[in-house]
């Protein structure tokens, strides 16, 4: 009776928030389309300074003290967070800042969201650990509603509106973050490929002789930082200290039809890839390419794994970034995280059943993964965002930050590349060209912050945008605004 309750509370939070996100959307509007006008100079001057003459002496003093103690393992700029609240946050001095980064694509709600706080204190004060000794209702309640809403929006080899009365199904593993996710999956299909390769030879999945082993990864994709989704991270900064990684990952090139003969072979068990590529630069992967990939997946028997820990869970506007494409593109096991609890560590693998029936007693497991707090703040946060509403909010309010980026190669030729802005939905990127690569996205994100607006580079040239999927169009007209007025800076040099 409590879950029953908690699940139909959880429904009417997310129809009445969806309700008042479109209304306000609605109501909001500032820049057309046809428009003309010129880039904003509003924000030229620096409102957050960060010199080092500039900070009072209790920001370095906790900075001192956070670099004695933790692991020195980021780049951090000089400021310290203190609280935040819907897409801005505060620092310890008190300097307000509108955050396009949104804990890395992970807060979908924003912060301090009041139904996700009060979920997270009900959930704690009943049941908040439990191991998997034991069932627990919500993992089952959230693990079914992925399933469900894969069914409905479309993916994992499901049509938009397809029925769960069909013969083929999908299941859920829990994890705790997106790496472990991804290490989850690697681990399912080197047992897959094993058995697919002994079923083929007539011989044991054991057998010392098998090759079915191998993962095809990709140039500029990212998939985690352990050791094994590591090694299909192909970047040497990333890579490097680490070596030797762990064996068997072929890196092939997206886009490349012609190439996937000979990356995806009958030794290959699976490949993993983004269907837009986060972390290596904002890259969307072609529709075709993914149907050709498909196609030689299954020609070889090797299982395909889309890593959507950043594009997916309605960060396009659409619950996967492949719902809306045919069937025949789609993949056999899907990975998430990032905004599924809206910050709370959670992952997951979504998987079709003749791929997820490998997985036996013992074969995986997590001390941590599906508790009963992660995944009743889990179907929380995407019962909410799973409103038909919202996600048609996040298209709206995605294609009007587009609209407002798309003038930057024009306005700043030289400096920001002819490419234009890529991406989709709310994960958008603003290339900037060879020249000025090395230097530029860095020193975008640093003037931006220091006028109050929080942005993340991407790859190896880009600046990203990533801001809850709740930000409204007033949000995204004053980050424009900014980066407008920085570029200018920037460009007059």
């Amino acid at each position: 009776m409590v879950f029953a309750v908690a699940r139909a509370t959880n429904k009417r939070l997310a129809s009445a928030s969806s309700r008042v996100r479109l209304a306000t959307l609605q109501k909001t509007a500032r820049f057309s389309s046809t428009e003309q006008r010129g880039p904003s100079t509003a924000y030229a001057t620096v409102t957050h300074p960060e010199a080092p003459g500039d900070l009072p002496e209790s920001v370095t003093r906790e900075i001192a003290r956070a670099q004695k103690n933790v692991f020195g393992v980021y780049a951090r700029p000089p400021l310290v967070l203190a609280r935040g609240r819907g897409v801005h946050v505060w620092d310890t001095q008190e300097r307000e800042y509108l955050d396009f980064t949104a804990g890395v694509a992970v807060n979908a709600l924003g912060h301090a969201d009041p139904e996700f706080v009060q979920c997270m204190a009900a959930q704690a004060a009943t049941l908040s650990h439990s191991s998997n000794v034991f069932y627990n209702p919500w993992a089952t309640d959230l693990a079914e509603l992925l399933i469900g809403l894969t069914q409905r929006e479309g993916g994992l080899g499901y049509a938009p509106g397809s029925s769960s009365g069909g013969s083929a199904g999908a299941k859920v593993f829990f994890a705790n973050s997106g790496t472990e996710a991804n290490e989850g999956a690697l681990k399912v299909v080197r047992k897959v490929g094993k058995e697919r390769w002994a079923a083929a030879h007539g011989k044991q999945w054991d057998d010392p002789s098998c090759p079915k082993w191998r993962v095809a990864c990709f140039e500029h994709g990212f998939h985690g930082r352990s050791l094994g989704s590591l090694s299909a991270t192909s970047n040497p900064k990333y890579q490097a200290p680490f070596a030797p990684l762990v064996p068997g990952f072929d890196v092939g090139k997206v886009n490349d039809v012609a190439g996937l003969e000979a990356l995806v072979t009958e030794d290959t068990c699976a490949v993993l890839v983004e269907p837009i590529q986060g972390e290596g630069g904002i890259f969307i992967v072609d529709d075709a390419w993914l149907r050709a990939l498909r196609k030689r997946c299954d020609e070889v028997g090797a299982v395909l794994i889309y890593d959507e820990i950043q594009c997916g869970l309605y960060r396009t506007g659409n619950l996967w970034a492949h719902s809306k494409l045919p069937v025949d593109c789609h993949p056999d096991i899907v990975t998430m995280a990032k905004p599924l609890a809206n910050g709370f560590p959670i992952g997951a693998v979504l998987a079709r059943d003749a791929i997820a029936e490998t997985m036996t007693p013992g074969t995986h497991g997590t001390t941590f993964g599906g508790s009963p707090l992660a995944c009743a703040l889990g179907h929380h946060v995407l019962s909410r965002l799973s409103a038909p509403s919202f996600g048609a909010s996040v298209q709206v309010v995605g294609a009007h930050l587009r609209e407002r980026l798309a003038p930057l190669p024009r306005w700043f030729p030289g400096l920001v590349s002819a490419e234009g802005v890529r991406g989709r939905g709310l994960m958008l990127g603003i290339p900037f060209v060879p020249e000025k690569a090395a230097s530029a996205p860095g020193e975008l994100v640093r003037m931006c912050r220091e006028r109050g607006v929080l942005l993340l580079t991407a790859g190896s040239d880009a600046v990203r945008l990533v801001p809850s999927l709740n930000v409204g169009r007033e949000e995204v007209d004053r980050a424009a605004d900014v980066i407008e007025s920085v570029l200018g800076e920037m460009h007059g040099r």
